[in-house]
């Protein structure tokens, strides 16, 4: 689905001849003259994000049944989204810190271009538990954010401001990954990150819609998207302070993003607002070997790839 962003209509207007059209918008001297339309945000196919849903799924089989902090499972995961992006044009970095004795590693992708003071970062997790392969929490949200990035480089989109977007490791510890990210950059550079979009479990089978309520620019971004597509949205609080946007508000930057729920249960309203059953919940295999890529709910995960597309690139237009 596609949807142009609010408020950035092209310029109109009636002016007395021709030329004098031409010499005006030649110079920019056109008075009151409106920006460009933004470009609107691709849609992004769901069937290419069940693809990488299959590969973390493949990649668990193939490593104990897991992709967790320490495990090969989790090293194989990063590696495959790593050559997905060099082969797109990204410019990748793997950070590492040690937890809990092992090594830990952080995958992060640049898009070439746009204003580097000025950062839109995008994130998610990309460790399992060690009970099971961890489709859902989070290959999920490590996946649509994936495909986002594939579409930037498809799109050959140019934004106004720098894209980054980010795997975070051992989140399942504590968010150590992301914490050690935040904790390693400057002040200079900090305050460079204008938004820092989160995305942890996004195709919960019972879902619902959630979305984070802590930056108000960024919280209406997403309202309005879902307000689209005629569906009520609720503030985000089961994960409050148990997510990788947690170390980014914490030192001071603007956050936000979507989640469709883990193991608070479904109430009667929010089964007549969304279907799905209520007195279950959200997701019933949350950290449990049964998260496999059958614990998936295909529609939230379209709808919530789409909202992901939707906000990074009206964010950083």
């Amino acid at each position: 689905m596609k949807f142009s962003v609010s408020g950035r209509t092209a310029a109109t207007g009636v002016v007395a001849a021709a030329v004098s059209t031409v010499m005006l918008l030649t110079s920019g001297s056109m008075a009151g003259a409106a920006p460009a339309p933004v470009a609107a945000a691709p849609d992004i196919p769901v069937t290419n994000v069940k693809a990488h849903l299959a590969q973390f799924q493949s990649i668990a089989t193939a490593n104990g049944g897991n992709r967790a902090h320490g495990r090969a499972g989790y090293k194989a995961s990063l590696d495959y989204v790593k050559g997905k992006l060099d082969a797109a044009g990204f410019t990748t970095s793997v950070q590492t810190f040690t937890s809990s004795g092992s090594t830990g590693y952080n995958l992060i992708a640049d898009w070439p271009g746009g204003d580097a003071n000025q950062v839109v970062m995008v994130g998610s997790h990309l460790d399992s538990v060690s009970a099971g392969p961890g489709i859902n929490d989070n290959g999920s949200g490590s996946a649509a954010i994936l495909e986002t990035a594939l579409a930037v480089s498809r799109a050959g989109y140019k934004p106004t401001k720098h894209l980054r977007f980010a795997w975070w490791g051992a989140e399942e510890l504590g968010m150590v990954g992301s914490r050690t990210y935040v904790n390693g950059l400057s002040t200079a550079n900090r305050s460079k990150i204008s938004d820092y979009l989160n995305f942890d479990m996004i195709a919960s089978p019972n879902p619902g819609y959630f979305v984070y309520d802590d930056d108000p620019a960024i919280e209406k971004t997403f309202k309005d998207y879902f307000t689209g597509l005629n569906i009520a949205t609720e503030p985000e609080t089961e994960g409050d302070g148990r997510s990788d946007h947690a170390p980014f508000k914490n030192a001071g930057i603007p956050v936000g993003g979507l989640f469709s729920g883990a193991d608070y249960i479904k109430t009667a309203a929010q089964a007549t607002k969304w279907g799905g059953t209520s007195g279950k919940a959200f997701d019933a295999c949350y950290h449990r070997s049964c998260d496999t890529s059958s614990n998936i709910d295909d529609t939230a995960l379209d709808r919530n790839s789409d909202a992901i597309a939707h906000a990074v690139w009206g964010l950083s237009s």
